[in-house]
């Protein structure tokens, strides 16, 4: 039996509770980062009228509930023995990048205003070594199970890495040699395709209350008319966020690949590439405006590059 195959079932880090309990303003930051009006979230009438004792937290946000925080992370001070025992082998033999690959939940039940979660994490099993495309590794998969207070287990979470050996950057430059992924068209967003192709960049608009909406669908969130039409958009706006994409690797693309949201004068955002631009010269709120990639005669998308803020104006 290998030191790796030693670490199935073993504890890597012991029940550690979470900073905070569960409490409204982080639970408002989430719902509002990722766009979710659920009621339930915030409105302590409309929860109880679902029958639910009060508000209660996204159940997406169950591992949030016990991260410590950056200055905690990089102290590492309360990673148990199992874990730092794991990491110096996986150093030692060299596979000192990581990547996360699956994560997977199981909820037992919703949290609610004042929980205290704790959780736990014990190594399921540890590959054999594998070749990827990112560099031999090994895929190390935890499970994480979750706590209330009174040690009620509120959900569980199957946690899957891979640790690989890097392989050495090469210095060739490399021309696309291959197609662009195909996007997914279907009923809701082909008008949108077909405008991209006339180089016309559109947003869906709901006849009903006039909201825009980006990315199309079939229904307005705000009013709930399946009624619209598409108004057309000035093609300036400004960075929202972004990523600069190093692996994994695609003939398609040249890297690194900036990925950013892009928000819209008008007010709705998208996700496009940066092009004209250094990944270090990218900054939040920088403006942006639109021009148009043909990828092949069947697919056209919108990039945007900097502008400076005179030619904004």
């Amino acid at each position: 039996m290998s030191a790796y195959e030693d670490f199935a079932g073993r504890e890597i880090v012991p029940l550690r509770e979470g900073p905070d309990p569960v409490n409204v303003p982080m639970i408002r930051h989430w719902a509002e980062a990722m766009g979710d009006r659920n009621p339930v979230y915030l409105d302590d009438a409309a929860a109880r009228a679902t029958g639910r004792p009060g508000i209660v937290a996204p159940a997406s946000m169950t591992q949030a509930w016990t991260m410590r925080g950056y200055a905690a992370t990089v102290e590492g001070s309360s990673a148990g023995a199992g874990a730092r025992e794991l990491n110096a082998l996986l150093e030692k033999d060299g596979y000192t990048s990581v990547v996360a690959t699956d994560s997977e939940f199981e909820f037992h039940r919703e949290l609610v205003v004042g929980d205290r979660v704790s959780v736990r994490e014990v190594v399921e099993s540890i590959s054999p070594e594998k070749a990827t495309a990112l560099g031999v590794g090994r895929f190390v998969t935890t499970v994480r199970t979750y706590t209330d207070q009174d040690g009620e287990v509120v959900a569980v979470q199957r946690w899957r890495l891979l640790r690989f050996r890097p392989k050495a950057p090469s210095t060739e430059k490399r021309e696309p040699k291959a197609p662009r992924p195909r996007p997914a068209i279907n009923r809701d967003n082909a008008f949108w395709f077909e405008a991209a192709r006339e180089h016309r960049l559109v947003i869906q608009r709901c006849s009903g209350c006039a909201t825009l909406r980006h990315p199309p669908g079939p229904c307005c969130p705000h009013c709930g008319s399946f009624e619209w039409d598409a108004a057309e958009a000035s093609g300036r706006g400004h960075v929202y966020s972004f990523v600069v994409n190093h692996h994994p690797r695609h003939p398609a693309f040249e890297y690194p690949l900036i990925v950013a949201v892009v928000e819209l004068d008008e007010g709705t955002r998208l996700i496009t590439n940066l092009v004209g631009v250094a990944p270090e010269e990218v900054e939040i709120g920088m403006p942006v405006a639109l021009e148009w990639l043909d990828a092949d005669p069947d697919l056209t998308l919108p990039v945007f590059r900097p502008v400076a803020q005179e030619e904004q104006d």
